[in-house]
C-alpha cells in the first residue's frame, strides 16, 4: 500500500508545483491589441481609434496593431490620430491588410506615424496629393501652401522612423502610389507578411527607430477590437447624401407639429432628424450658401401652400433644394463631397409629388361648402320654445320670425338664415 500512496502523493505534489509554473508562463505571454480600421478618417472614426490606442496603453498591452484599409478622409482627424500614435507609450504597428486593402491619402500619414509599418500581399499605399472639394487641383497660391505643409509633415514622420523621406514628396506632389513590394524595396514600409501572426513573429525582438521600443510579439495573444454599433451608426449618419434629407425631414416634422399641435410624433421625429443633421453639419465642412438654399427651398414650399402661384413657387423651391444639397458639402474633401445627384433629384421629385397632392387636397377643401358652424343649420326644422328661443340640432338658439309674428311654444319653424350675434331668422312651418 505504501507504494501506491507514495506515487499518488508525489503526483499531487508535481501538479501543485506545475500550476504556478504554468501560470507564470501564461502571464509572460505577450498580449497585442488588434484594432481593425476599415473606415474613412473623420472625427467619429478618429475618436474610435484614439480610444482603442489609449486602451492599449492603459491595459499594458505589449503592442497595438492597426489593421488598416482606408481611402483617406479629413486632415484634421488624421493629424489627431498621428499625434496619438507618436505620443503612445506602447509600440504602434500599422498593418495594411487584408489583401486588396489600401492606405490612401490620410492613411499614408497614419501608416508612417507607426513604429512599425507593414503591408500584406496585394495592397498599396500612396496618392496623398491634397485636392479641393470638387476633386480638382487647388489654385496656385493655396496649392503651394497646402502642398508644402503636407510634404513637410509626411517627410518629418518618415525621417523620424528612418524611412525613405524622399518618397514623401512624390506621394504628395505627384500622387505616387506603390504596391507592397516596391514599398518595401524603397524603404517606405518596414516589413511584409501574409498574416498578422506571421508579422508579429517576424518583428519579434526588433528595436524600433524613434522611440526605441524592443518588440515582444512572437506567439502573442491577440485581442480583437472592431468599431462598435454606435461608431458605425454615427459614421453612417455623416453621409453627405443623408444629412440634407435629415435636415429637410426635421424641418417638415417640426413645422407639422407647429401647425397641428398635439400630434406629438411628427414633432418628436423631426427634432431627432434635425439634431442628427446638425451633428453632421458640425462634423463636416459646411457651405453656408448650400444651407441657405436648402432653407429657402423649404420656405418656398410653405409659401406656395398659402399663395396661389399655380405651382411656380413649388418648382422654384425644389430647384433650390436640389442645388443646396449639391452645394452643402462642396468644401469637404473626398469622399465627403461626393453627393449622389440622382438620389437628390429623386428625393426632390418625390417631395414635389407629395406636395402637389397636398396642395390639391387643400384647394379642394377650400372650395368645399362649409360643413361646420351656424350656417349649416339654415333650412333645418326646429321647435319654438318660450322667450323667443327655438330648439334646433339639439341646441337652443335666440330667434326672430322673418314676418314679425310672435312665436308660440311648440310651433314648428324653419331656419331661414343667421343674423347678427348668431340670432336665427325663422319662418313658420304650415302644418298639413
Amino acid at each position: 500500500m505504501k507504494g501506491p500512496l507514495l506515487r499518488a502523493f508525489l503526483g499531487s505534489l508535481a501538479v501543485a508545483l506545475a500550476i504556478p509554473v504554468l501560470a507564470l508562463a501564461s502571464s509572460s505571454k505577450p498580449k497585442v491589441l488588434v484594432i481593425h480600421f476599415g473606415l474613412e478618417v473623420n472625427p467619429v472614426t478618429s475618436s474610435y481609434l484614439d480610444h482603442q490606442l489609449d486602451r492599449a496603453e492603459n491595459g499594458r498591452y505589449n503592442a497595438a496593431v492597426i489593421v488598416l484599409d482606408t481611402p483617406g478622409g479629413l486632415s484634421e482627424s488624421m493629424r489627431k490620430i498621428v499625434k496619438t500614435e507618436i505620443a503612445l507609450r506602447v509600440p504602434v504597428i500599422v498593418y495594411v491588410s487584408p489583401s486588396g486593402s489600401r492606405a490612401a491619402s490620410a492613411g499614408v500619414w497614419i501608416t508612417e506615424a507607426a513604429d512599425i509599418a507593414a503591408m500584406a500581399p496585394a495592397t498599396n499605399i500612396g496618392s496623398s496629393t491634397p485636392i479641393d472639394s470638387s476633386g480638382q487641383n487647388l489654385g496656385s497660391d493655396l496649392r503651394r501652401k497646402v502642398i508644402n505643409d503636407a510634404v513637410a509633415s509626411l517627410t518629418s514622420l518618415m525621417r523620424y522612423h528612418h524611412r525613405n523621406a524622399a518618397w514623401a514628396a512624390a506621394a504628395v506632389r505627384k500622387a505616387s502610389n506603390i504596391d507592397e513590394q516596391k514599398a518595401l524595396k524603397i524603404n517606405v514600409v518596414d516589413a511584409l507578411a501574409p498574416t498578422l501572426p506571421a508579422l508579429l513573429n517576424k518583428i519579434d525582438g526588433r528595436k524600433t527607430v524613434g522611440k526605441k521600443f524592443v518588440l515582444h510579439t512572437a506567439g502573442a495573444q491577440l485581442v480583437q477590437a472592431h468599431p462598435g454599433f454606435f461608431t458605425r451608426l454615427l459614421n453612417t449618419l455623416i453621409d453627405p447624401n443623408l444629412i440634407p434629407l435629415l435636415f429637410l425631414a426635421g424641418i417638415a416634422g417640426i413645422g407639422f407639429e407647429i401647425f397641428h399641435p398635439g400630434v406629438v410624433l411628427p414633432g418628436a421625429l423631426g427634432a431627432v432628424a434635425l439634431l442628427t443633421a446638425l451633428f453632421g453639419f458640425a462634423v463636416l465642412p459646411l457651405s453656408w450658401a448650400g444651407l441657405a438654399l436648402l432653407i429657402l427651398g423649404a420656405a418656398l414650399l410653405v409659401i406656395d401652400a398659402h399663395v396661389t402661384t399655380h405651382g411656380a413657387l413649388t418648382v422654384s423651391g425644389l430647384i433650390s433644394m436640389v442645388i443646396g444639397s449639391l452645394m452643402l458639402f462642396h468644401n469637404a474633401p473626398a469622399p465627403y463631397n461626393n453627393v449622389n445627384t440622382p438620389l437628390v433629384v429623386a428625393f426632390a421629385v418625390t417631395v414635389g409629388g407629395f406636395w402637389a397632392i397636398a396642395i390639391s387636397k387643400a384647394v379642394q377643401v377650400r372650395r368645399r361648402p362649409v360643413s361646420v358652424g351656424p350656417q349649416t343649420i339654415v333650412g333645418e326644422i326646429g321647435e319654438a320654445r318660450r322667450d323667443d328661443l327655438v330648439f334646433v340640432h339639439g341646441e337652443l338658439w335666440r330667434a326672430k320670425p322673418s314676418d314679425g309674428t310672435p312665436l308660440r311654444p311648440g310651433q314648428r319653424v324653419r331656419v331661414a338664415g343667421v343674423g347678427p350675434e348668431l340670432q336665427l331668422e325663422v319662418e313658420h312651418v304650415v302644418e298639413e
